[in-house]
């Protein structure tokens, strides 16, 4: 299928308008719609959060009711076929007698799914589907991820020096980075739906676990893995709620203790007195979380890494040298020992930026 120089332009702008809603939309993909006439951007849209308007008629509530007629549509995911909170996009750009809709890539959502673009061919209009569809993805790779594989898209982020440690032998580990990794860190936090530490970190850091410093109009889903409900009543992530902690024994009196002080908790048991790792990502899924960003420990790093949960790595490496004794980035929880290279997993690096005296890297597993 071949697209012009202009379908780029209207669809590369339609993306930029998409990711407008980078940091509010969840459960929701991240949506934006361009109305072009006779050349010339005659309206634009957004999806900015669940239950508001999708993109598509944003744009179109701009207009007047026949100003779309005969119009080409860009927008960044197949227009909705079905009724959820709001009416069917692909039912409204059919009532304002739009002759082309280009879309960037397929709805991954069984509910669309192709329909929408069905719908919109059944009445006359002309579709395209594909244009910029990899910068689509991956601005939706969470959305994709869960209606796809019934799981959140996991980001792993590390503070480490150059020698790949994240703490003095004693714990200490404020501030291995700079001021600017760190808050380049909550961008990050910003985005995703959910912030998952382990019982380890909170014990020691009693982190918030909250966006600080940009502007946002929700924070994230907090969540802790803790096998034996050992959270503080009095631990500050649990301040504001919003707080889900997973654990592998159901304990009725630290359950209504963290109950009382605002958290939700799920029993989610594996082998060994663990937390199933994999039914936890399940069960984000279900519930609609999208992106998950782990900050956690080495040992709980480990164990995700070993459950095969963590899909993209993002590293902030510190220029200091920190020695043999102090503590790892992850701690290995393999049965057997590796003895080949060739069975270590692999990642490829997607990104690399220096943040003041820092080096980021953002990989992904092979």
């Amino acid at each position: 299928m071949s697209f012009s120089a202009d379908d780029h332009r209207f669809m590369a702008q339609a993306l930029l308008l998409a990711q407008r809603g980078m940091n509010t939309t969840t459960p929701n993909p991240r949506v934006g719609c361009v109305i072009v006439k006779a050349g010339q951007v005659i309206s634009e849209g957004w999806h900015e959060k669940a239950g508001g308007p999708h993109a598509e008629a944003v744009a179109l509530a701009n207009l007047t009711s026949t100003a779309a007629m005969n119009a080409t549509v860009y927008v960044t995911l197949e227009p909705c076929s079905h009724i959820g909170r709001t009416p069917p996009c692909a039912d409204a750009l059919i009532a304002a007698g739009v002759t082309r809709v280009v879309t960037a890539m397929q709805d991954p959502n069984p509910q669309v799914a192709g329909q929408g673009l069905t719908r919109l061919g059944a009445a006359g209009i002309a579709t395209e589907c594909g244009l910029l569809s990899d910068e689509a993805h991956e601005l939706n790779i969470g959305f994709v991820s869960r209606m796809t594989r019934g799981r959140p898209w996991v980001r792993l982020k590390i503070a480490a020096s150059l020698d790949g440690k994240t703490a003095l032998k004693n714990g200490v580990s404020q501030w291995i980075t700079s001021a600017e990794s760190r808050q380049d860190a909550h961008h990050w936090r910003a985005r995703s739906c959910a912030l998952l530490t382990g019982i380890g970190t909170l014990k020691e850091d009693n982190p918030r676990l909250t966006v600080r410093g940009i502007t946002t109009s929700r924070q994230p889903l907090k969540i802790v893995v803790d096998s034996q409900l050992q959270t503080p009543p009095d631990a500050a992530v649990l301040a504001n709620g919003n707080v889900l902690i997973a654990c592998a024994t159901d304990h009725a009196t630290r359950r209504d203790a963290l109950a009382a002080a605002g958290a939700e908790i799920v029993v989610l048991p594996a082998a060994h007195g663990k937390v199933d790792l994999v039914a936890l990502l399940t069960e984000l899924g279900r519930r609609g979380i999208n992106e998950v960003l782990v900050e956690a420990g080495a040992r709980l790093n480990g164990a995700l890494l070993q459950e095969n949960c963590v899909d993209e790595l993002l590293l902030y490496q510190a220029p200091l040298l920190l020695g043999d004794t102090a503590r790892g980035m992850i701690t290995e929880a393999r049965q057997n020992e590796l003895t080949d290279l060739a069975d270590v997993p692999r990642l490829h690096v997607i990104e690399r930026r220096v943040i003041s005296t820092d080096f980021f890297i953002r990989a992904r597993f092979l």
